[in-house]
C-alpha cells in the first residue's frame, strides 16, 4: 500500500473509531444540533438558507411533542406541565401535527 493510501486509511479509521466511541456516550442536545446544523451548512454548498429557525423549530418540535405525550401516557395537563407550557398551548400545538 503506498504512503498515501495508507495515511488516507489510518486517517479515516481514527475519525471512523472516534464518531464510534463518541456514539457510545451520551452528547449533549446542544451538540447534537450543532452538529446537524454544521452539516446541514456544509450540504448547502454556499447557497443561501432561508427560514432556518421555522426549519428547526418544526424538526424539534415535533418529536418533542410526540416523546412528551408518550412519556406522559397521552395525559395532556401532565405533558404540558413537563413542556412549561399551557394545556392550551399544547392542543394547538398537537393538532397543528396532527399528534392525538
Amino acid at each position: 500500500m503506498n504512503e498515501h493510501l495508507a495515511a488516507y486509511v489510518e486517517t479515516n479509521l481514527k475519525d471512523l473509531q472516534f464518531k464510534v466511541a463518541r456514539s457510545h456516550t451520551s452528547e449533549p442536545l446542544r451538540e447534537c444540533v450543532r452538529d446537524a446544523l454544521e452539516s446541514y451548512f456544509r450540504q448547502l454548498g454556499g447557497h443561501e438558507s432561508n427560514d432556518l429557525y421555522q426549519m428547526v423549530m418544526r424538526e424539534v418540535e415535533e418529536p418533542l411533542l410526540r416523546t412528551v405525550m408518550e412519556h406522559a401516557g397521552g395525559n395532556q395537563t401532565r405533558a404540558a406541565r413537563v413542556l412549561g407550557i399551557s394545556r392550551s398551548t399544547l392542543r394547538k400545538k398537537l393538532a397543528q401535527y396532527q399528534i392525538a
